[in-house]
């Protein structure tokens, strides 16, 4: 996708080379290079050294079950991206794959102000969840405590900081606050993680907070 303004830094890119990363961050990183040649390009390249460093490595003694976790560890992960994603759909196929069909096979659940959301059985550490914003409807004032990755899947939002358009993905953490606004024309679709709790910095959306799960 060429129009891709806002990429996964080197830290992500590498954590998901590395296999250390929550999966909830593992599908947003999947799904993101699945559309972006950049960050495709930059992973190989971390993978290219990864493999280098393991290549020179002194040999270490291993549990005798450790091939069992390896294998459980492959299975659980999401689909490996090798070549660029078809998208048929909306999702592009890591997403797809995991949703187990494109927009319709999603289940929305209104959380306020039209806003839906739906979120992703995945392992501890971090959640993730599908947003659909009404064009022009805004998320509340919030900030963060701790990192949150969004990725656009359709239409475009803008906050404090930027447009971020299909593709895009914006890495937020414990010094932003922002208001996204959905832009006008198509509703946005998003894909985002947390691995903690959003400051929300109005009442109504604290008081909705236990009840979301956001």
């Amino acid at each position: 996708m060429k129009d891709i303004k806002h990429h996964l830094t080197n830290s992500l890119l590498m954590g998901y080379a590395a296999g250390t990363l929550p999966e909830a961050f593992n599908l947003v990183v999947a799904t993101h290079i699945s559309l972006c040649d950049e960050c495709r390009a930059q992973l190989a390249e971390f993978e290219a050294v990864g493999g280098e460093v393991m290549m020179r490595t002194d040999a270490m003694a291993m549990s005798a079950d450790a091939l069992d976790i390896a294998l459980a560890a492959l299975t659980d992960s999401p689909e490996e991206v090798q070549i660029k994603a078809e998208r048929a759909g909306i999702f592009p196929t890591p997403l797809a794959n995991y949703v187990g069909g494109d927009v319709e096979a999603v289940r929305w659940r209104r959380v306020g102000g039209g806003v839906k959301q739906m979120i992703l059985p995945t392992d501890g550490g971090a959640t993730v969840r599908l947003l659909h914003i009404p064009a022009g409807a805004s998320v509340p004032d919030h900030g963060h405590r701790g990192l949150e990755l969004t990725l656009v899947l359709q239409g475009a939002f803008k906050d404090e900081t930027d447009r971020f358009g299909t593709g895009d993905i914006e890495v937020a953490n414990e010094e932003l606050d922002h208001t996204p606004i959905a832009e006008d024309g198509l509703d946005c679709i998003c894909l985002a993680a947390t691995d903690a709790p959003l400051k929300f910095n109005s009442f109504l959306p604290r008081l909705a907070q236990p009840f979301v799960k956001i």
